[in-house]
Order: C-alpha cells, then structure tokens, then sequence
C-alpha cells in the first residue's frame, strides 16, 4: 500500500515521515472501523483477533485496508464465542481474552479503542522509555480521557492544536466505552461506525479573538500618560510670554 501502514504515521519521526491531521485520522478509523463491522456482520463473523495500527494499511488516499487475517478466527451466528489459545499482541488483547481464553467480536471492539487512544495521543499502547505510571498507555490515560478540560494534556502534539475540541473529546468518550472490562458493556462496531461518521461531520469553527474593550487602546499602562518634567528654560520662557501678553497697566 502506498502510504504503509497506521503504525508509521502515528509513531514514525523523520524527515519522511508527516503528521496526519485530525480529518485523516478520523477518516482512517472510520474505514478500519466499517472494516471490522463487516467481519462481524458477515454470515459467518470473523474475530479478527489482532486489530492494531499495524495492520491498518493505507491506499494514497488514506483509505484504511484491514490486513494479516493470519489469527482471524471464525464463529458460527449461534456462538457467543470461541475458546482458543490466546495470540496476537501484549496491549490491544481484551482482558477477558487475556484471562479465559474466550474470543468475542467485542474482543475486537477493545483492540479498536485502544487504537483510538494512539490516534489522539501519538503513544504507543505499551513504551517502557515512557515514566513507570505512563508505561501502559490505556491504564494511564483513561481519566483524561473522561474530562474533556484533561484531554488536551495528551492530545499528541504533533495536532498543534489544530481539531475540533468537541469531536475529539466524544471520540475519546467513545474509545473509553471500547474499552469497557466486561464486554457486554462495548458498542458492537456497526454503532461504533455510526458514530464516528457522526464525529467526521463536525467542523472546528475559527477562533475569534476576544475584544475587552471597543475603545481605541492607548500606548501608555492604564491608558495614563507620563509626567513630562520641564526645564528651568522653558518655565523662564513661559514666565515672559505671559508678561508680554498682559495688558498695560494692569
């Protein structure tokens, strides 16, 4: 794929290496997301297993291609789950998975909220360069991710600011809930869809600089100008103006 994978866009440095911005991001989620709802959705469901940024390839138009099925499972419509041993990779594997064993196609919804997570913060899910507390993404962050006022602290920087502080805050909103323990408790990836698209619509209006006040603004602190001393001179100057112009005789 011509634009290689999630993985190096979100994480690669370099002179060869840009930052996508937040449309292009949202945009690659919503193709890995619709993705994933297919799988689930077909006849017989595909757990896909090992979702990753890793294994989202992108065309040159950014649009998201799934890849590597070589850990899909399949489970017939009447099975609640499959029992297999557990693979794929340390981070984006669900607890329950981790635990038991059992896969659902919700095991796949907790990889994709962790990806969510790398998306707006430009971390990897597992870094032990990063402070012992920070090492495990998901564990760390997800109290910013529930306060729209923290958010900003992890948003990757790389954004520059530059994204609708509303979409972001209800994606992290959203990756939170894909990452709920119990899966019962995750949206299945057709709402997740449905969402995101929501999400892709909202625009970020441009900042106006807040106007204190409509008066033109003096050059001086508290609009008060300085004291200006004057000479000896020019007071005898003054002194003799004044004598000239008086009236005789008075």
């Amino acid at each position: 794929m011509q634009r290689g994978s999630f993985e190096n866009h979100l994480f690669g440095r370099g002179s060869t290496v840009q930052p996508l911005p937040w449309d292009i991001r949202l945009k690659i989620a919503i193709g890995a997301a619709r993705g994933l709802a297919f799988l689930h959705t077909s006849d017989k469901k595909v757990i896909y297993r090992d979702f990753k940024a890793s294994n989202i390839l992108l065309d040159g138009s950014y649009n998201a291609k799934l890849s590597d099925f070589g850990l899909a499972k399949m489970a017939s419509a009447s099975q609640s789950h499959v029992t297999t041993r557990v693979m794929g990779t340390y981070g984006y594997a669900a607890p329950e998975y981790v635990t038991t064993g059992h896969l659902y196609v919700k095991s796949d919804v907790y990889g994709f909220g962790v990806v969510l997570v790398e998306m707006l913060t430009g971390m990897r899910t597992l870094d032990n360069g990063r402070p012992a507390a920070q090492r495990n993404l998901v564990d760390w962050v997800k109290p910013y991710l529930a306060n729209r006022r923290k958010l900003k602290n992890v948003m990757d920087p790389r954004l520059e600011g530059r994204y609708p502080s509303k979409a972001a805050a209800q994606v992290a909103q959203l990756a939170l809930t894909c990452l709920g323990t119990e899966q019962k408790t995750r949206p299945s990836m057709k709402e997740v869809v449905a969402t995101l698209e929501r999400l892709g619509d909202i625009k970020e209006r441009p900042k106006v600089p807040r106007i204190h006040n409509s008066s033109p603004r003096s050059p001086y602190p508290n609009g008060q100008q300085p004291l200006r001393h004057r000479s000896p001179l020019h007071v005898k100057e003054d002194v003799s103006q004044r004598s000239q112009d008086s009236p005789k005789g008075s």
